[in-house]
C-alpha cells in the first residue's frame, strides 16, 4: 500500500512539474513596438532593475519584468548576470561557509 502511494505522489508531482516547464517564446528574435530586439545588454540592465521592476508591476499591467522580444540565449545571460550581481551572485555565502570554518 506504501508502495502504491509513493508511486501516486511522484506521478502527480511529475505531472505538476510538467505543468510549470517554460514553454517557447513565440517573440524571441522580433522586434518590439519600437523596432527593438533587447539583447546582452538590455537583459543585463534588466535584472540588475528586477527587484525595482517588480513592485512597479504589482501596480502597473504595463510594466513587465522580462522583455519577450529578445535574442533568445544572449538576453537570457545577461538577464542571470544581472540578477547576481544584485543578489551578490552566491559569493556572501561562500564568504560566511570559510569565516565559520576558521
Amino acid at each position: 500500500m506504501k508502495h502504491a502511494l509513493l508511486i501516486v505522489l511522484l506521478v502527480v508531482l511529475m505531472l505538476a512539474l510538467a505543468g510549470c516547464a517554460a514553454g517557447p517564446n513565440d517573440a524571441a528574435n522580433t522586434p518590439n513596438e519600437a523596432g527593438v530586439v533587447a539583447g546582452f545588454w538590455l537583459g543585463l540592465w534588466h535584472g540588475i532593475i528586477v527587484p525595482i521592476t517588480f513592485i512597479i508591476s504589482l501596480f502597473n499591467q504595463n510594466v513587465s519584468i522580462y522583455a519577450v522580444h529578445n535574442n533568445g540565449g544572449w538576453y537570457n545571460a545577461g538577464f542571470l548576470i544581472g540578477l547576481g550581481l544584485f543578489w551578490g551572485g552566491g559569493s556572501g555565502g561562500a564568504c560566511r561557509a570559510r569565516r565559520r570554518r576558521d
